[in-house]
């Protein structure tokens, strides 16, 4: 396809149009931020914590001495969820499409470069020159709109990347706390080992005295074998949330050693009350603000596509002849295609598709977005209940059982095979609990997400 093309009456028009071109094109410039403080701040309002975009060697060195710094103590959530948007490479790597879209609007601010034609012949002892000088004509008619559209598409993106550092932190959160659950659950693995190897010793020694059948000997050595198995699922189940968890930080090296506090935080005192939920979801989720901007490109993309359809090809430049011999030839060159075979139609009705397509994907992430609020919201609060009840009442009961057997122990009532028992019983309570407990913070980290990243203050979904 040909460029569209203005031209002037002569090369004085020329080169002031030329000029006008350049000072034109001149007025798209880079922003001072190249977009990231709108991740910086919307990110700290929705998690509290800073990001930081790595260009430059000091860049780097900065970033690390944060990093140095978080690692001397235990890390709490906080501190994962800050290495992570600090020193995240793939969400560095997500920062540069600020940069491309930024890039992609500033061009659309500027002019095609002009065209210049020089042609010489012979014909015989005749020498003919032609020159044509053009500019195009239709991309200065368009630009405004084009660089409306792709300024829709750079907030966008803005949108779309502080979406991803949100997703960052909340998937670091998640595994910081399935990372310390899987830790307590290889120390308390270790204790249900200590007790089924002291049981397993026993009933081998009762054996041998004949004091103990060969069925109940091999009970207690089956369950010590289960419990060795179990100290290795565990260990293993540590391992790999505690990489994962040095995944999304981006460590290496030495700072891979980083310490984790030795339990989950405490159950908060009373769960997050919610009212119009989805409402409040609706206003902050940045995919949703992000769909809205598509389909606002789109649509004016759409209408960019209906205007221009019909000029298809259109040029129009200075000509400048010489031949020898002859009178220098000046004058215009004007070429248009004609619509005969295709009128533009089909672009119309593809742009009509991909702006409807848009339309119903934006619907279908505000109808998941609400379905995502209330079960979140319902796994929130059944799993703070059921943490509370593990804390409230079969921890305390399973504690005030063991109790009552160890004064019986002492009494004599019942025998060290029993008090054994209900040792592993107590055992795998407080294993549950610390499941409940784990699962409590994920579900609250999987509330923050669904509702944009950040929780509502305790009244702030009141009335909407």
């Amino acid at each position: 396809m040909n460029p569209r093309t203005f031209s002037a009456g002569s090369p004085r028009t020329i080169a002031v149009f030329a000029l006008s071109v350049v000072l034109l094109g001149g007025c798209a410039t880079f922003s001072k931020d190249g977009g990231f403080d709108t991740v910086r701040q919307v990110t700290q309002d929705r998690t509290g914590k800073s990001v930081q975009a790595i260009h430059t060697d000091d860049d780097a060195a900065s970033v690390q001495s944060k990093i140095k710094a978080l690692l001397e103590k235990p890390l709490d959530a906080g501190d994962a969820v800050q290495i992570a948007l600090l020193n995240n490479r793939g969400l560095q790597a997500t920062y540069a499409e600020l940069g491309i879209a930024e890039a992609d609007l500033v061009q659309a601010g500027r002019l095609q470069n002009p065209g210049f034609t020089f042609k010489r012949t012979r014909r015989g002892e005749d020498a003919l020159i032609e020159r044509t000088f053009t500019v195009n004509l239709i991309s200065l008619i368009t630009a405004p709109l084009a660089q409306k559209i792709e300024g829709r598409r750079f907030e966008q993106v803005k949108l779309l990347v502080t979406n991803e550092a949100l997703r960052v932190a909340a998937d670091t959160r998640r595994t910081y706390f399935e990372a310390i659950a899987a830790k307590q659950g290889v120390a308390y693995a270790r204790q249900v080992g200590l007790v089924a190897e002291s049981g397993a010793d026993l009933a081998q020694q009762m054996g041998r005295n004949g004091n103990w059948s060969a069925l109940e000997q091999a009970r207690e050595q089956a369950f010590y074998a289960e419990a060795i198995a179990g100290v290795a699922r565990a260990k293993k189940a540590s391992v790999m949330a505690r990489e994962k968890l040095t995944r999304l930080m981006g460590l290496w090296g030495d700072d891979i050693l980083f310490q984790l506090p030795d339990r989950l935080p405490d159950l908060p005192s009373q769960p997050i009350e919610l009212d119009n939920a989805e409402s409040f979801a609706l206003q902050n989720r940045l995919d949703i603000q992000a769909g809205k901007l598509e389909t606002a490109g789109l649509a004016a993309s759409l209408g960019l596509t209906k205007t221009t359809r019909f000029v298809n090809v259109l040029d129009l430049g200075y000509v400048h002849n010489n031949q020898t011999g002859l009178p220098k030839e000046r004058g215009y060159e004007l070429s248009i295609e004609i619509p005969l075979f295709d009128w533009g139609g089909a672009r119309v009705a593809k742009a009509e598709s991909i702006y409807m397509q848009s339309v119903n994907r934006l619907a279908e992430t505000a109808v998941n977005a609400r379905s995502e609020v209330r079960e979140s919201y319902l796994g929130y609060r059944t799993t703070y209940d059921l943490a509370k009840h593990y804390r409230d009442n079969i921890v305390p009961l399973r504690k005030k059982i063991s109790d009552e057997n160890l004064l019986r122990y002492n009494g004599m009532l019942i025998g060290v095979f029993e008090l054994l028992a209900d040792a592993r019983e107590q055992v795998a309570s407080v294993n549950g609990y610390i499941e409940a407990l784990k699962d409590y913070w994920i579900a609250e980290t999987d509330l923050q997400t669904a509702l944009g990243g950040k929780l509502p203050n305790k009244n702030s979904t009141k009335g909407q």
